[in-house]
């Protein structure tokens, strides 16, 4: 059972984020702090390129979001150092595993706050839905050598399970959605009779395939622009004639949500927007980052696995992450709307739990008030 505090004092938090490709290790990062934020706490965003951040959080450079400023991390630079003016932070946070450098370490982190509690360093993990990710949560991590010998670094990790972190979800995310109108947003884009599907992934070799089935024939394709779009054109060289495509803008989180909110059929990619699609309730679809030893298959499993996922759904699944076996069935306008109900199951029980922020100040909290070296 989750332990719930009294709302502890603000803290102040540095949080790293190395920015790899595709926007998700920024889009899971900059949530994080939108979350912290709204809780109150001083938030400092130290990111190698925040580029993406001038469509997808639009004003961060010029203030915009009280509560989070947002420095450049010279990650790639060893003589380079943190601004010495800036007051240290409570909380570290290493997101998706990126390393930050001792110096920074030491200059960012004392071992005790203004308060006298010691302070804290933590990893944040890759999201997955297999085993060992509960027995690793929480764990401690203490440095026995070298510069920072004594401190200890945490690692939590996000999940599906009251076991692990949680999944990251906004106080008012339940009201915005219940507030939020699908009819009249496909309608200021112009209408559509058919099915509309959003397409945010890769190069999934599957993609042909599912564009041509029975219950997407007429559909309202909404492509993302970039790698998503660049995929489309060398993938899908005809689409049925009653279907309609057209390359969606890169848009702000809260507008990505909403378009989630207002198809049918979700393509997602990677971890922010396989939870946001969580979150949206309608049918989905998941393609993993592929890795050159598969080992994203392993990961797939292990969500179906959670899911009890039907097998239409782990098909299509297997067959948009090149997982070698017989052709996905037909999709028809029935197993879409089994999909869909899936969806609807799979949200009420992620709702039933305690989100990461509560999960993670929750964390914060008991290893501040028990020690460095208190277990998790």
């Amino acid at each position: 059972m989750e332990t719930h505090f009294p709302s502890p004092a603000p803290l102040r938090w540095d949080v790293y984020c190395h920015v790899i490709d595709n926007w998700g290790d920024v889009g899971v990062t900059w949530r994080l702090c939108r979350q912290l934020a709204a809780a109150g706490h001083s938030v400092r965003l130290w990111i190698d390129d925040a580029s993406a951040l001038d469509w997808m959080a639009p004003g961060t450079r010029q203030g915009r979001w009280p509560g989070i400023t947002v420095h450049p991390w010279p990650r790639t630079d060893p003589s380079a150092r943190p601004p010495a003016q800036l007051p240290s932070a409570d909380v570290l946070v290493e997101t998706f595993g990126c390393h930050v450098d001792d110096a920074w370490v030491a200059a960012r982190l004392p071992p005790q706050a203004d308060d006298g509690r010691p302070t804290l360093w933590l990893n944040l993990e890759y999201l997955s839905a297999e085993p060992w990710v509960e027995r690793s949560h929480g764990l401690p991590s203490p440095l026995l050598h070298g510069p920072l010998a004594g401190r200890t670094k945490w690692f939590f990790f996000p999940g599906f399970t009251p076991a692990t972190g949680g999944l990251l979800r906004e106080s008012d995310l339940l009201t915005r959605q219940a507030a939020f109108d699908a009819a009249a947003w496909r309608s200021a884009r112009g209408g559509h009779d058919g099915p509309w599907v959003s397409v945010f992934c890769y190069e999934p070799a599957a993609l042909p395939r599912l564009v041509q089935q029975p219950a997407l024939g007429g559909a309202r394709w909404l492509v993302a622009d970039g790698r998503s779009a660049a995929a489309w054109r060398t993938l899908v060289p005809t689409t049925p004639a009653a279907a309609r495509v057209e390359v969606a803008p890169l848009v702000p989180q809260d507008a990505f949500d909403e378009r989630l909110w207002a198809c049918d059929l979700n393509l997602v990619r990677g971890e922010d927007s396989l939870v946001r699609a969580l979150w949206a309730g309608r049918a989905w679809l998941w393609q993993l980052y592929p890795q050159d030893d598969d080992a994203h298959h392993a990961k797939l499993e292990a969500l179906l696995a959670w899911a009890d996922a039907p097998p239409s759904w782990a098909a299509w699944m297997r067959a948009l992450n090149d997982v070698p076996g017989t052709p996905p069935p037909a999709l028809t306008s029935a197993v879409l709307a089994e999909w869909s109900a899936l969806a609807q199951h799979l949200r009420q029980r992620l709702l039933a739990q305690s989100d990461l922020l509560t999960r993670l100040l929750a964390f914060v909290h008991r290893q501040r008030h028990a020690g460095a070296f208190a277990a998790p």
